[in-house]
């Protein structure tokens, strides 16, 4: 197979190629697959890993529910901010080396996260996470991009999101088990061993493909419009539970972030290597693709951080348990992604897209049904059904926005589809907790009198609403035992209405994405992606 791409020693080598077919297992296309896996699947753990550490975590370090939401924020807006300039990264100077590097410093930053002694230096180095996992995600894509050809691209992606759907999912499992028989900061520890597994295989395997027209400059202003519009936006979402909707701080970041949009729109009109070529937004599917993303994740990632709080304070699960009881989610990534794989290539990424959205609603309407009560066979339903959509999903639209860009531009798109999905889980964390914070503050009060509780003051109310949010009950010491089960009670009944009603939202949001789905289609450039090597 001629290869249209080129393997460089240096950022200037541009001429053709006359590197040949790869030889043994150095540049091989499924052994490439592998290597990068390996490193994509450290990332997409800790979008979820923590999720069931953070009691823990809030436990040891006395972090309030606001800081360990920034222990999640904080790594998804470093994601979201850097993840479309890192792939410019890729494109300009190879998605070999972009890729080395991120792996690297994402395992020494979870090294230090682990050696940390307060929730500050957590948060802290979660942003370093965050930075340096923004540079593996799109150079992992751009690899199979340059790698595959089109007609095991989607396969390749298959196994790809297979990985990042069973990571994401079994993050709690394996989170459960570090947790409950070693420690919180075992969660982190882990990724030092694998990413130096990464590293090694990255250095002994993979080949760096350029295009022959990659990008040769940066778009400085570009890149510092676009990262402090994005900033600005996933702020705002991130602050306005606390600030509230309607405060102005909260609309000030936002007209900043629309403003700064703008200007970028602009700017990129102007300049002769743009950071995002505006063209790319002309073709509807990728458009549509990158929406999809965000609406995905906004459902999933949303939806799954109130789970663990149900499932450990309410049913009062161990994490190993509460990670086995998200097993069924897991399973079905797993067995869906590739099968979703074969499906798109054969049928293309509409039907599969749409149905995957219509299952994930359907899953997420069974999820608002849990309460205090609810069996383990009716949670793995739900569990399962919502694995088994969002596998296609996974695939489908990972294809149609990398599929649906220029080769020399797989970086960018890469980074896009990562950035949608970052952003989608800062949504779905942000807007979903502040209905989950609405619902508890509207109905604690009444709950509470109707229980025939002591009369308790609004100062009392707020401190105790924030410990209902994670499904915890606020029972002051000394309390009488038949005075403590009616708080129980109180608490649990409460949060369960919070999480239904974030559950239903989420709901909404996966119809929307059904009918966004049909405006895909399969991508029109995969054929450049014809690599190296041989299958």
């Amino acid at each position: 197979m001629t290869s249209q791409t080129i393997e460089t020693t240096g950022p200037g080598d541009r001429g053709p190629s006359d590197a040949g077919p790869a030889k043994g297992l150095r540049g091989h296309p499924w052994v490439t697959l592998i290597t990068v896996a390996v490193g994509v699947m450290m990332v997409a753990l800790d979008g979820t890993i923590v999720a069931i550490a953070n009691p823990a975590i809030g436990k040891d370090l006395g972090a309030s529910w606001s800081e360990l939401q920034w222990i999640t924020n904080a790594y998804f807006l470093a994601l979201a901010v850097t993840l479309i300039t890192a792939g410019k990264l890729g494109d300009r100077f190879g998605h070999r080396q972009t890729f080395l590097i991120g792996v690297a410093g994402f395992a020494a930053s979870s090294g230090a996260i682990g050696l940390s002694d307060s929730i500050g230096a957590v948060v802290v180095f979660r942003v370093f996470q965050g930075l340096f996992g923004a540079l593996l995600m799109p150079a992992a894509l751009g690899l199979l991009r340059a790698t595959f050809p089109a007609e095991k691209l989607n396969m390749a992606i298959g196994i790809w999101g297979m990985v990042i759907g069973a990571s994401t999912a079994g993050g709690p499992i394996l989170g459960g088990v570090l947790v409950e028989h070693v420690n919180w900061q075992s969660v982190f520890f882990i990724n030092v061993p694998v990413g130096v597994v990464a590293v090694v295989l990255g250095v002994l395997i993979l080949l760096d493909h350029r295009a022959e027209n990659a990008p040769r400059s940066f778009d400085i202003v570009g890149i510092v419009l676009l990262s402090a519009s994005m900033f600005c936006l996933v702020w705002a979402l991130i602050k306005a539970p606390e600030w509230g909707w309607g405060d102005g701080k909260t609309w000030l970041f936002i007209v900043v972030s629309v403003v700064g949009f703008a200007l970028f729109a602009f700017w990129e009109t102007k300049v002769k290597e743009p950071l995002i070529p505006l063209a790319m937004f002309r073709s509807v599917p990728l458009s549509a693709g990158v929406v999809l993303m965000v609406l995905m994740a906004i459902a999933f990632m949303g939806g799954l951080f109130f789970v663990t709080f149900y499932l450990q304070n309410v049913h009062g699960m161990s994490p190993v348990d509460a990670g086995l009881h998200l097993l069924p989610l897991t399973a079905m990534m797993i067995v869906g992604s590739p099968a979703a794989g074969a499906m798109i290539t054969k049928f293309g990424p509409r039907l599969p897209l749409a149905g995957g959205m219509a299952l994930t609603a359907i899953a997420m309407y069974g999820m608002s049904t849990l309460d205090t009560d609810t069996g383990s066979l009716a949670m793995s339903v739900w569990f399962a059904l919502l694995g088994l959509g969002l596998a296609p999903v996974m695939v489908g639209a990972t294809e149609v926005i990398v599929g649906n860009a220029p080769l020399e531009l797989s970086g960018v798109a890469g980074g896009l589809q990562q950035a949608a999905m970052q952003i989608g889980g800062s949504l779905g964390t942000a807007v979903l907790g502040a209905v989950m914070a609405s619902k508890v503050d509207n109905d604690l009060a009444g709950n509470w009198a109707d229980a025939g509780l002591p009369q308790a003051s609004p100062a009392q109310l707020d401190a105790a609403a924030e410990a209902v949010q994670q499904g915890i009950a606020p029972v002051p010491p000394g309390t009488p035992a038949p005075v403590a089960e009616k708080i129980a009670d109180v608490a649990h009944d409460t949060f369960i209405s919070g999480m239904s009603l974030a559950s239903l939202t989420a709901a909404g949001v996966a119809v929307v994405a059904v009918f966004v789905a049909l405006l895909t289609k399969k991508g029109e450039n995969a054929e450049a992606g014809a690599g190296v090597g041989h299958i």
